[in-house]
C-alpha cells in the first residue's frame, strides 16, 4: 500500500466495529490503547517490547475487531521493533508524535495510557498521517554509518581540546617544544613521548596524559577515515545526484537521504521537506498585519544545519547564488533573510534529487 493510499485511509470515516490502536512505547514494555471508529475507548493492554509481545498485541487487537491501523509513538527507537513486526503482517501504521508537555499533558496528564489513547485518537482524527520510514535499506546503512561517524567526530575533537588544555600546564621546556607544532604534528610528538617513570612525578603524569590522549586522538583520526569511504560509497550508490550537486557532497547528502528515509514516497513534496527540514517560513500575522511570516524552529534540526552548510558553500563558490545574494542584497533583505530563502530553494532542489523509493538496495556492492 502506498504513501497516499494510507493517508487517505486516516479520512475514511470508521464504523464501530473498527478498530484504532494507539502504542505508547517504551525499551522493555509497550502498553497500547484500543479505540472504536466513532472513539470509544475499548481496552488497554501492556506487553512485552519482543516478539511474543508483539503477537500476543496483533491477536489481543483481532479479537476486539476489524483493526483499521495503529498509531505508533518512536517507531524510529523504542517502537521501531514493532513497527517492523506489524508492517510484516500486513497492517498499516502511523507514526504519531509526543503530546507537547506543556501543552495537551497538562490539561490531560501524563501516564502511559494516556499518551496511548492519545496516538489513537490522534489517528482516528486524521491528525497523524505520517509514514514510519521503512529502516530496511541503503538509507538504513548510511544512517548507522553515520551515527559512528559523527561519535568519532566528536570523540576526536574533544580529544585535541583536551591535550591542548592540558599542554598548557606543562613544564616551560615541554611547552616550548610542542606548542608551535601543527596539530598532526603535535599528535605524533606527543604519542611518541616518552611516557615511563614513577607517576606520582608530575611531570612524568603529564607525558603520558598526553600521550594516552594524543594516541587515542591518532586512532579516531583512522577510524573517522574508514567511516568516511563507507559513507562516500553509500551515498554515491544511493544518489549520486545528489552526492554531485554543488556544495553538498557524502555529509550534507547523507543527513538529507537519512532525513527522508528509505521510502522517499512518503514525503509528498518538496514543500512537505522543507517542513520537515524546518525550511519553510511559519505565517504570523494577525489583524492588520497580514502576509508576515517568521522562522521556522521545528523540523529537523540536523537536516536544517546541512541545508545551511551547503548554502554557505554556495554563497562564496556559486555564481547564481552570488548573482541571487547581490540582487537580494540590493532589494533590502539582510543576509539572515537571504539564507532562509536560500535554504528554502535548496530543500526544492534535494527533493528533485532524492532517489525513488524502488531505487538501489544492493548493500553488498556499495559496502
Amino acid at each position: 500500500m502506498t504513501c497516499e493510499e494510507i493517508n487517505n485511509m486516516t479520512r475514511i470515516a470508521l464504523g464501530r466495529g473498527d478498530v484504532v490502536v494507539g502504542v505508547d512505547t517504551h525499551k522493555d514494555e509497550h502498553l497500547a490503547v484500543a479505540l472504536d471508529g466513532l472513539g470509544g475507548r475499548l481496552a488497554e493492554l501492556a506487553i512485552a517490547a519482543n516478539p511474543d509481545g508483539y503477537a500476543q498485541l496483533l491477536g489481543w487487537a483481532d479479537h476486539l475487531g476489524a483493526v483499521a491501523m495503529f498509531g505508533v509513538e518512536g517507531t524510529g527507537s523504542y517502537g521501531s521493533g514493532l513497527a517492523r513486526f506489524l508492517r510484516r503482517h500486513g497492517h498499516k501504521i502511523i507514526e504519531v508524535s509526543r503530546p507537547p508537555r506543556k501543552g495537551e499533558r497538562r490539561l490531560a496528564g501524563k501516564s502511559d495510557a494516556v499518551d496511548a489513547e492519545h496516538a489513537a485518537r490522534e489517528v482516528l482524527a486524521g491528525k497523524a498521517t505520517a509514514v514510519p520510514k521503512l529502516a530496511d535499506g541503503i538509507v538504513e546503512a548510511i544512517r548507522l554509518v553515520k551515527i559512528a561517524r559523527d561519535s568519532a567526530v566528536n570523540a576526536h575533537s574533544q580529544a585535541m581540546i583536551t591535550l591542548k588544555a592540558t599542554l598548557v600546564t606543562a613544564g616551560d621546556e615541554l611547552r616550548c617544544q610542542l606548542e608551535p607544532l601543527s596539530n598532526f604534528k603535535l599528535m605524533t610528538a606527543c604519542a611518541e613521548l616518552d611516557d615511563g617513570g614513577d607517576i606520582a612525578d608530575p611531570s612524568v603524569a603529564m607525558r603520558q596524559v598526553l600521550a594516552s590522549l594524543a594516541r587515542r586522538w591518532l586512532e579516531l583520526h583512522e577510524e573517522i577515515k574508514v567511516h568516511s569511504r563507507h559513507l562516500k560509497k553509500l551515498t554515491k550508490t544511493a544518489a549520486p545526484e545528489l552526492v554531485a550537486a554543488f556544495g553538498i557532497g557524502p555529509d550534507i547528502a547523507a543527513e538529507m537521504l537519512v532525513t527522508a528515509g528509505d521510502n522517499s514516497d512518503r514525503i509528498r513534496s518538496d514543500a512537505a521537506l522543507a517542513k520537515l527540514c524546518g525550511a519553510c517560513p511559519i505565517p504570523a500575522g494577525s489583524g492588520k498585519t497580514n502576509g508576515r511570516h517568521r522562522l521556522n524552529r521545528g523540523g529537523n534540526r540536523q537536516a536544517n544545519a546541512a541545508l545551511y552548510r551547503a548554502i554557505i558553500v554556495r554563497m562564496r563558490w556559486h555564481p547564481a547564488t552570488i548573482a541571487y545574494v547581490e540582487r537580494r542584497t540590493t532589494e533590502g533583505l539582510s543576509k539572515r533573510e537571504i539564507i532562509r530563502c536560500l535554504k528554502r530553494y535548496l530543500a526544492r532542489e534535494v527533493y528533485s534529487l532524492l532517489p525513488p523509493p524502488s531505487g538501489p538496495r544492493d548493500l553488498a556492492s556499495a559496502a
